[in-house]
């Protein structure tokens, strides 16, 4: 296999950089598959700017100085896909049947082109009709009003902005329920609770500004050339300063490997590049707890031997006596682990842990990125706490150029839990919003994700109003979950595009559709702006550009306002009119809501590079239980205790995204840099399972999930592909696999389902059963 220049192997599947002519090349394909007019290519010019729109697909950080083109692959592809030239009318719909439609591969709905009018379902034809805005105002909210709002879920996916997600949890509140779940139960829920706990703020420390002064990072489990590669930018800057960057993940993934910047003409017209891993370990699946603790060890270790020696100590002893608590049992802990029990779970040696500890030793100030790898495991908490634990260590927190970096996906998924988007009726200003609304929120407990499902498959649910999202689609046990779906009484969807939640419908089901970001909005008051958070807490206007995709087409905040207002009536103190027809309005009550960080929002969101959100553990202000950043020993190194592996045949498998992808939207059947083309029912499997297996390549297999929970969780026709991932693990396309995925096998503090580390048997080799 070849090597990089420092000696990392390449990727065998992709041996070029990323970015580069590949992306270009992909950029210009997703233009054209949209048939997006030449016009409109250049909105890709105020993609992240300050006085444009933010991309609606990542939330990595938008910089205040910005590259003349401010977008990556990823975004463009989700650019053309909002400005798409094709159109789902009225008029499609009376071609297709909702039966027909569930026939559709996912990519082909979404591909199909923009929703352009409100729409209901008619059991009679089988078919979505047309509808005006108001019948179906007044409907949603007639059925809403004889429910119980204890039986209905509000779910919010992570595009909506500030002013949305704050209008949509008060709605939710006034109606009289807590059930709040978002796509953060999906993906970084492990670090709201595991940062919440350590370091008193359950989002990450860093900024931008922190690059230019790390002196190394880390990555676990974040794939960042296919779901931030922005990022690459910053990563690029801080090689070219000697900055060394190791990496922790089971599959040896190109965007960590190499890159070359588009924007570079010398990159572009020679083979020069920049390695980005300096040190590329390809732990188990489930393997970070185990791998960081080697670390952790190797520190303390030489710790140990500073202080029999009288030489200078390791560890931040200051730091760690002023700042933290349950250091020693945290370090009792490391000091009795076995270096053979941390090689077998973490899949890597000795003497590579030993390695990344010595980079660490050297470094002043360390930033520790990580993903959904960290997070979607059943001890994903406990993988949020070690990472805190090993930046404790040496102080790598609330100093310049370090600090945990949870490498968030949805543009504003961070933003909606910071104005009110949360179950947890702790974690929201009720009294606040009591006094400034006069009305008494509900204080009892809400739903998340995972629950909400619970309590729908055992018939406690009732309506589900979704704004954005393709919620079927994304959740786990799939199987279980859709005839659940379809016992609703009512389901209501903010869309763009139709997708399989809009076909998966209840008893009464409408599509509402809603203005993409990037569009002109324009109401009684004038053209409206929203803002949102990014991934490093700061906060960013955004004001769309491009002409809207029909004219019966309606705001975000102007399809929750009409909502709240046609269910709660003259039981609100709102003024939902003059809210959705003035943004403005609604920023003044998020900066009264939350003065710290909000106030003078509506001048400050233009601060280009964003202002940052009140932050205090940035300050090395802990607000904890202790009031100090906290130590935690792990409860075990093994990922799952509660499901361990039953046999040499069992397999460990991940899912993951494609580069053509974001999260559940399909933008083709291709991804580059694994080598697949043309399809997503892959099993990526070492050659070394293949041959204890008995498989060769584009095999047909049908997995089974080891449970004993009387269900039976398969998944047929997967071709297997070789690749450079341990034994013992194979990877998978999400949302293929989710029905192999168990509702309950989700991190247990949490509640993140755990996707990451689903235990399977091969019970099926081209169509002959096998014994397990």
């Amino acid at each position: 296999m070849a090597e990089s220049d420092n000696g990392v192997r390449k990727s065998t599947a992709y041996p070029y950089s990323s970015g580069g002519w590949g992306s270009l090349k992909a950029v210009a394909g997703a233009l054209a598959q949209e048939k997006v007019p030449l016009k409109e290519i250049t909105v890709l010019l105020k993609q992240n700017k300050p006085d444009g729109f933010a991309c609606v697909s990542c939330s990595w950080a938008k910089p205040a100085d910005p590259h003349m083109f401010e977008f990556c692959e990823s975004g463009a592809k989700a650019t053309a896909w909002d400005l798409t030239a094709k159109r789902m009318t009225p008029q499609f719909f009376d071609l297709h049947t909702v039966t027909q439609l569930c026939a559709w591969h996912d990519h082909d709905l979404e591909e199909a082109g923009r929703l352009t009018a409100p729409l209901r379902y008619d059991p009679a034809s089988d078919k979505y009709v047309g509808v005006s805005w108001e019948e179906a105002f007044e409907d949603i909210g007639r059925e809403l009003r004889a429910l119980d709002p204890g039986r209905v879920v509000f779910y919010a996916s992570g595009r909506a902005s500030l002013e949305t997600s704050y209008m949509y949890q008060l709605f939710a509140r006034m109606y009289g329920t807590n059930n709040l779940p978002d796509s953060s139960n999906m993906c970084h829920e492990s670090t709201s609770v595991g940062l919440k706990e350590a370091i008193g703020a359950g989002v990450g420390t860093i900024t931008l500004d922190d690059f230019e002064k790390t002196d190394l990072m880390f990555f676990f489990g974040q794939n960042v050339g296919t779901n931030s590669p922005r990022m690459l930018h910053q990563l690029q800057e801080a090689r070219k300063r000697g900055v060394p960057i190791i990496t922790f993940n089971p599959l040896r993934e190109p965007g960590l490997l190499q890159f070359a910047n588009p924007q570079s003409p010398v990159e572009m017209m020679t083979p020069a590049h920049t390695v980005i891993s300096t040190q590329y370990h390809q732990l188990k699946t489930g393997g970070d707890t185990a791998a960081i603790l080697g670390i952790c060890k190797a520190v303390i270790h030489a710790d140990d031997r500073a202080v029999e020696r009288g030489e200078p100590r390791i560890l931040d002893v200051a730091f760690i006596q002023e700042h933290t608590t349950g250091f020693e049992a945290f370090a009792d802990y490391v000091r009795a682990a076995s270096w053979d029990d941390i090689e077998r779970v973490a899949g890597v040696s000795r003497a590579d842990l030993e390695a990344a500890a010595e980079e660490y030793m050297r470094a002043n100030a360390v930033i520790a990125h990580y993903g959904m790898g960290i997070t979607q495991h059943r001890q994903g908490v406990q993988n949020v706490r070690m990472l805190c634990n090993l930046l404790f260590l040496r102080g790598n927190v609330g100093k310049p150029g370090a600090g945990p970096s949870p490498v968030r996906g949805h543009s504003n998924v961070q933003g909606q839990r910071t104005v009110g988007i949360t179950e947890k009726p702790e974690l929201a200003p009720l009294d606040k919003l009591a006094s400034q609304f006069d009305f008494e929120p509900p204080r009892e407990k809400g739903m998340n994700v995972v629950e909400a499902f619970e309590a729908m498959i055992d018939g406690k649910v009732s309506a589900v109003v979704n704004l954005g999202g393709n919620l079927v689609r994304s959740v786990p046990d799939r199987l279980r979950i859709e005839p659940a779906w379809r016992n609703l009484k009512l389901t209501v969807n903010v869309a763009t595009k139709l997708n399989r939640s809009h076909l998966v419908h209840g008893e009464k089901s409408y599509i509402l559709p809603c203005l993409s970001r990037i569009e002109i909005d324009m109401r009684e008051s004038g053209e409206q702006a929203v803002s949102m958070e990014d991934s490093t807490g700061c906060i960013h206007g955004s004001r769309g550009v491009a002409e809207p995709a029909s004219p019966d087409v309606r705001s975000e905040p102007y399809i929750v306002a009409q909502l709240a207002k046609h269910t709660l009536g003259e039981g609100s103190t709102v003024d939902w009119d003059r809210w959705c027809n003035d943004y403005a309005l609604v920023r003044e009550e998020i900066a009264k809501t939350y003065p710290e960080t909000f106030h003078g929002l509506n001048e400050r969101m233009w601060t280009p590079g964003g202002f940052p959100r009140d932050l205090p553990a940035r300050e090395r202000k802990w607000q904890t239980k202790s009031g100090k950043a906290e130590f935690k020993a792990p409860e075990s190194i093994g990922e799952d205790p509660d499901m361990p592996e039953r046999d040499s045949r069992s397999l460990r498998l991940m899912t993951l995204r494609s580069d053509s992808q974001f999260n559940t939207t399909i933008y083709s059947l291709e991804d580059r840099f694994r080598g697949i083309r043309g399809e997503r029912m892959v099993i990526l499997m070492c050659e070394a399972d293949m041959a204890q297996h008995g498989l060769k390549k584009d095999d047909r297999v049908t997995l089974q999930t080891i449970a004993d929970d009387g269900f039976q969780r398969r998944v047929a026709g997967l071709r297997i592909q070789p690749y450079d991932i341990p034994a013992g693990c194979i990877a998978g396309y999400y949302p293929e696999c989710n029905p192999l995925l168990p509702l309950w096998h989700c991190a247990k503090e949490s509640k993140v389902p755990g996707a990451k580390s689903i235990p399977v048997h091969i019970v099926e080799v081209n169509g002959t059963p096998r014994e397990v």
